[in-house]
């Protein structure tokens, strides 16, 4: 019996991954408020008998740990959600509501998969729900102290939706603050002074134009203007402009160093936070996607000794932090199938 076919023979029915997904679903635990998630999370490691522990990142924020035995394989997601909240609403195979597939969707597959994995007496197994992948990753930050206890791992499964295909990857996150400077000067008699907001415009606009350049794995590197503010009254000549930019970036991008060469005189570029791209781990006889997406993947890899990560889950970033996010009992099935193939992919040849 082949993996998948193993995986079907234990899964979970729809219904009951509905179920347990829909009671987390009811907790509002938009970034910040985790905990209220808590006795939930807690009734359903409860079922698995896992061993918890909590790790506060700050003040009524806490990382939760389950473990069954010395942990070989480490499955794991993040607590937080995006806002607004949005209670679940179930019809039939289908449910609505914040979180059902980013991310109490992909708790909800792991936690069947690990219990198809106790079934078939594996014991050396763990998880791991983190804070704040919504906003700075501060859960998955403060999880390195925690890397001592993960080594024995011989690889990890990161849950987010990607339509139970691995990743190939993902692009890295690249914030950049680019700032002009004019001379101010009354609005009236505007030859006196220099605005330092069409020298910016102008500077987007030579950005804009460059040719889009793409990798075969984590697909095109883009950006995004995501805020700009200049001046402070209408009548007077602005001195001061700037932009923020998000950029999507690829290994050996030149994008910064394009950004330098086409700025204008008397303004400055300032790279206020970097994560570097990173491709996954190749398993052979799954099917493979780029996502569009940044996740704590690259870190959670970094826990577990054996250095290999896969990016997987039920459901879709397509209507992930929209105010239609939803799933299927369906599709919480074959993510569970998904997860225990990789599973023993990941463990085969690793001693019991």
């Amino acid at each position: 019996m082949t993996s998948p076919q193993k995986a079907a023979a234990g899964a979970p029915d729809a219904a009951w991954l509905l179920d347990r997904t829909e009671a987390l679903c009811r907790a509002d635990t938009t970034t910040g408020r985790e905990d209220h998630g808590l006795p939930a999370l807690r009734t359903l490691l409860r079922e698995l008998d896992a061993r918890v522990e909590l790790q506060e990142v700050a003040p009524g924020r806490h990382n939760v740990l389950a473990l069954w035995g010395t942990p070989r394989l480490l499955f794991s997601t993040h607590l937080d959600t995006v806002p607004p909240f949005l209670p679940p609403r179930r019809q039939g195979d289908l449910l609505h509501g914040r979180g059902t597939c980013d991310a109490k969707g992909q708790i909800v597959a792991q936690f069947a998969a690990i219990q198809e994995l106790l079934r078939r007496g594996h014991t050396g197994l763990a998880w791991l729900g983190v804070v704040g992948e919504e906003t700075d990753s501060i859960g998955a930050v403060a999880a390195a102290d925690l890397a001592p206890r993960l080594q024995t791992c011989v690889g990890a499964i990161n849950g987010e939706p990607t339509e139970n295909r691995l990743a190939t990857g993902q692009r890295g996150a690249l914030q950049l603050k680019l700032t002009t400077k004019g001379v101010a000067a009354h609005s009236g008699t505007p030859e006196l002074g220099r605005s330092a907001i069409w020298p910016l415009i102008d500077w987007l606009q030579r950005l804009r134009a460059l040719p889009v350049v793409a990798d075969k794995d984590l697909g095109p590197e883009v950006w995004n203007l995501g805020a700009m503010q200049g001046g402070g009254a209408l009548n007077v000549v602005p001195a001061h402009a700037e932009a923020m930019l998000f950029v999507r970036s690829l290994p050996d991008s030149r994008f910064v160093t394009k950004v330098r060469e086409l700025a204008p005189a008397d303004s400055a570029v300032e790279e206020m936070s970097f994560t570097p791209p990173e491709r996954f781990t190749h398993l052979a006889g799954f099917e493979h996607a780029t996502v569009t997406f940044g996740s704590d993947a690259p870190r959670i890899r970094r826990l577990v000794g054996g250095n290999r990560i896969a990016l997987c889950g039920p459901g879709s970033i397509k209507v992930a932090h929209t105010l239609d996010e939803r799933i299927t009992g369906s599709e919480l099935r074959a993510g569970c199938e998904r997860l225990v193939a990789i599973a023993d992919t990941f463990l085969a040849g690793s001693p019991s």
